[in-house]
């Protein structure tokens, strides 16, 4: 994952989010300022055709064990945001305050 965050994104690494059209909630880990996977990937997975300059998030699922990669038009912040549960929220968060996650310190 990129790690970088374009000041333009509309949501943050640690926001509860959404997903518009298939509504499962999730928690942002990565911000990508515009597209970045394969051709194949884009024609196979994003069937709504989304723009690919426009910003694109990893997201972890609530009550999954997968990531996705969801374009920003995509996603809206959960109206009532509560903990997500997935396998990988502790390796990126250090805690759950006031409805968004705490980014964790890490030490190389």
């Amino acid at each position: 994952m990129a790690g970088t965050v374009d000041p333009g994104a509309r949501f943050a690494v640690g926001e509860v989010v959404q997903h518009r059209l298939f509504e499962y909630r999730g928690v942002v880990v990565d911000v990508d300022a515009t597209f970045q996977q394969s051709d194949e990937w884009y024609e196979q997975m994003a069937r709504s055709r989304p723009p690919r300059d426009a910003p694109w998030y990893h997201v972890l699922v609530h009550d999954a064990e997968h990531t996705t990669y969801v374009a920003e038009r995509n996603l809206e912040t959960d109206p009532e945001p509560r903990p997500i549960r997935h396998p990988l929220v502790e390796r990126f968060f250090e805690g759950f305050v006031e409805g968004r996650y705490r980014t964790a310190q890490r030490v190389n």
